[in-house]
């Protein structure tokens, strides 16, 4: 290229003079009348050659903000168009509102299908950021030129899904039925390939291996990231990588984009369409990888072409905000930056980057008290600069700075140089987006209603402890109850640590920018957070088809104080219960309801048509559990033992609360539901899981005597019970945290120790899986003990002589002389110490079975 085409000659000093060359930019901007052009208006070449000036950038790159930035003011161009949906063109002017921070994104989310959407993410250090903030600095039009949304929401993404590229090839992160795009696949770089063959490629790989490179990152950090700005030509670099895409795209075409050409036709139109209105002096700032189809020659005929049949959808665009976490590759955005922190950094240090930074990370540090001097950011300083230079870099870079900080301020261990990568290679920045923005009714309310709890959006998670007896937390509470039952999970219900009342709630809160789509498909509910949430309880009431959904959900109404669904809720609940026969679904439906009632003190909500309504469930449990557990094979008997405890908590709940029923006492209730459990602990057509579980309920409850129970165990564990029905009886009486009974009474540990010794050796490998599963629900402070207690045998130490006496098998001291009596028998059939040898095999049955040791072991 001659001197007299350099943009930097064209713009340096005003007017350019008349060039030999008549395609130069510089004489396109001279005064006085352009020269006519040819009569072939048609085509790209001989209209626009002249024209635009073309700023290929890498989207969210720092160096390519700074060097648009230069090239802009030094060229002064009368429009600056933007890759983006045009739609948004009207959005452009918030950029300056002060309340707008970013970083921020465009929503596009379709009308009628909100779930529909795409994002288009802007930094701080975004060249497109940049280059809209310029404009509207100095009055000059700033206007969207990329394919608009309203074609690319309607896209059939499954047939052609387009894949990010950091050097251009962008397209917006989506969410629901628009997809995310990807890692880059295909071959890899160095594949041979020929123009327009079909392969996926990462320009920035090939460019950085011909290079001699073989990290792309690193590579792109040397020649444009470490670039001082203001120095030299604003034009080399975007000539310089203009020539490079240009090569790239002779020899891979569309590099598997064929939506590119598309986005492409688009941009070219709207590049004419400006070149009509302002003249030549137009600029383009789109990523690097479409500057050489921005100058390709084509007809305005075959672009429209290309635009034809495109599908439509109706949208709606906004501001949102936007995460530093969330422009990391790691979130799924095909365009995003490994380390946004980092970059945010290098745009925002005109100078002295690695020491600001290092000093950054030391205050980090000692915020999280660490000891980190001033000495330690000093020499991490010299590491980082001395790798650089051995490296042959320009400055040094993340990949060394963190060596550096791992090596000097954290001794080695990459335990707090995660908290460095988390909290500013990545980092957790939340935009702002002003309150001028267009947004559905229902998110404007929800601005209202965080504004006025004092519940601020923020990036990065933490914990919400709430009181729910005063009236800002229960109004929280409420909030988040309501945002949860929209789909919209901004806060977690989390376990309180403090107190386990009901009056106190704990939350996870995290913003993510994806809420912001949630709230907009919630929109369709209604225009308050309120009245969304009561309508679709209302719906959700009337499609469920569980019984257990329609009691979720009643609870979910009196969490998120929803007076007006709650009867709909209730109505439904009573007729699903009336006309729904299987105990089972009965059973499911009970905890949740009775769970309900705690909430009427606390939250100040009517509670006593719920308590109507569990007691007759709890009623028609009593009737028909019993029946139901006949007959039933292992896995449905293990369900039927949940069913159990769950419905005996939930007793236990309703009975210390109003039923709402008269002549219905506390006592009663309690009482019939004991009755129940004995029938079940008694009938032998009830599978053993569950018998051994309602015997072990009325011990816990104080309702069947420790002899009682050893006598049922008895019963249960003689040799006239089949091997497996007797395991699984154990397991439901002892399983579920309680090896203390075993611990604490030997008659029971006795009987199970017995029997496990009494077991031929084939049955013995079928029942070991169920007890070693039983056994490993106990902690490993029980296994211990059961384990020495095994060991010991009776009258050992372990087992005081107080706590042997009368325990059937055991005596107060062993008698020598009677176990001196059958040696000699015992070393005549057994061998050489026999007794030995029968201690061993005892104790080591019992100890795989509790899971001490393994089979064999």
């Amino acid at each position: 290229m001659s001197d007299d085409s350099t943009w930097g000659r064209a713009y340096a000093h005003g007017p350019a003079e008349p060039a030999s060359d008549d395609s130069t930019w510089g004489k396109a901007h001279a005064p006085g009348p352009a020269e006519p052009a040819s009569d072939d208006d048609s085509t790209w070449g001989k209209v626009y050659a002249r024209g635009p000036l073309l700023l290929g950038v890498r989207h969210h790159g720092p160096g390519s903000a700074r060097a648009v930035r230069a090239a802009l003011e030094a060229a002064r161009p009368e429009v600056v168009l933007i890759e983006g949906p045009p739609e948004a063109d009207p959005l452009i002017p918030l950029a300056a509102d002060p309340e707008m921070r970013p970083p921020v994104a465009l929503l596009a989310h379709a009308v009628d299908e909100p779930g529909r959407s795409a994002f288009w993410p802007l930094a701080e250090f975004s060249p497109e950021w940049v280059a809209i903030r310029w404009a509207l600095e100095q009055g000059v039009p700033a206007r969207f030129v990329d394919l608009p949304a309203t074609h690319t929401l309607a896209w059939d993404t499954e047939s052609d899904a387009p894949q990010g590229t950091d050097a251009g090839g962008d397209t917006p992160a989506g969410t629901g039925d628009q997809d995310e795009p990807g890692a880059e696949e295909g071959s890899g770089p160095g594949e041979e390939a020929g123009p327009g063959r079909d392969l996926r490629v990462d320009p920035l790989a090939v460019l950085a291996e011909t290079a001699g490179h073989d990290d792309p990152e690193r590579w792109w950090e040397d020649v444009v990231e470490h670039r001082g700005s203001g120095l030299g030509d604003p034009f080399a670099p975007f000539t310089a990588l203009e020539e490079a895409m240009t090569a790239l795209r002779e020899r891979y075409g569309a590099a598997g984009r064929p939506r590119d050409l598309v986005r492409e036709a688009h941009m070219r139109l709207k590049v004419r369409a400006a070149r009509k209105e302002f003249g030549d002096a137009v600029a383009v700032v789109c990523g690097a990888w479409h500057v050489p189809a921005l100058r390709e020659r084509t007809t305005v005929t075959a672009d429209r072409a290309l635009l034809k049949g495109l599908p439509k959808v109706r949208t709606d665009l906004t501001w949102v905000p936007w995460t530093h976490r969330r422009l990391a590759r790691a979130s799924g955005y095909g365009a995003g930056i490994d380390s946004p922190g980092w970059y945010g950094h290098l745009f925002r240090a005109r100078d002295r980057p690695v020491e600001r930074w290092l000093t950054k990370v030391a205050g980090l540090l000692r915020e999280e008290d660490r000891v980190v001097s001033s000495a330690h950011v000093i020499e991490a300083v010299r590491l980082a600069e001395t790798l650089a230079a051995m490296r042959g870099r320009p400055l040094p870079g993340l990949s060394e700075t963190t060596e550096a900080v791992r090596a000097v301020m954290c001794d080695g261990s990459d335990v707090p140089l995660a908290l460095v990568h988390d909290r500013l290679v990545v980092g957790d920045v939340l935009g702002e987006v002003p309150q001028a923005a267009p947004a559905v009714p229902l998110q404007r309310d929800l601005a209202r209603e965080q504004r006025r709890l004092r519940l601020r959006p923020e990036a990065l998670e933490r914990e919400l402890e709430l009181d729910l007896r005063g009236g800002t937390d229960a109004g929280r509470s409420r909030l988040l109850h309501r945002l949860r039952l929209l789909g919209v999970d901004w806060g977690e219900p989390a376990r309180s640590r403090g107190s386990t009342g009901t009056f106190r709630e704990t939350w996870r809160l995290r913003w993510e920018p994806e809420l912001s789509v949630r709230v907009a498909e919630a929109g369709v509910w209604g225009t308050t957070v309120l009245a969304a949430a009561t309508a679709r309880a209302e719906a959700e009431a009337t499609a469920a088809r569980a019984l257990a959904d329609v009691t979720t959900l009643a609870e979910h109404c009196l969490l998120a104080g929803l007076p007006d669904a709650l009867p709909v809720v209730m109505r439904v609940l009573a007729d699903r219960a009336a006309l729904d026969t299987d105990v089972g679904h009965l059973a499911q439906a009970l905890p949740a309801l009775v769970r309900s009632l705690r909430y009427g003190d606390v939250r100040g909500t009517d509670t006593g048509a719920l308590a109507g309504v569990a007691a007759g469930l709890a009623e028609r449990i009593f009737v028909g559990l019993p029946p139901a557990c006949a007959a039933l094979d292992t896995d449905a008997a293990e369900e039927m033992r949940s069913h159990v405890d769950a419905v005996h908590g939930a007793v236990g709940l309703l009975a210390e609360t109003p039923t709402g029923t008269p002549g219905t006492g506390h006592a009663d209730l309690r009482a019939r539901w004991r009755s129940v459990l004995r029938t079940l602990a008694l009938r032998d057509t009830v599978p053993g899981v569950v018998r051994g579980r309602a015997v072990r309920l009325l011990l816990d409850d104080g309702e069947l005597g420790p002899g009682e129970a050893a006598r049922l165990m008895g019963l249960v564990l003689s040799p006239g019970t089949p091997p497996a029905d007797a395991a699984a009886w154990i397991e439901g009486f002892v399983g579920g945290g309680g090896g203390m009974l075993l611990v604490h009474d030997d008659r029971l540990l006795t009987l199970v120790d017995s029997w496990l010794t009494g077991v031929s050796a084939e049955a013995f490998t079928d029942v070991l899986p169920l007890l070693r599963r039983t056994f490993s629900a106990y902690e490993p402070a029980v296994r211990r003990t059961l384990g020495e207690l095994v060991r010991r045998g009776p009258g050992g130490p372990a087992v005081p002589a107080s706590r042997a006496v009368g325990t059937p098998g055991f005596a107060a001291e062993p008698d020598a002389e009677r176990a001196d009596a059958v040696l000699p028998v015992l070393r005549l059939l057994l061998g050489p110490d026999p007794e030995e040898a029968a201690e061993h095999g005892r104790t080591q049955r019992t100890a795989e079975a509790v899971g001490l040791v393994g089979v064999g072991g």
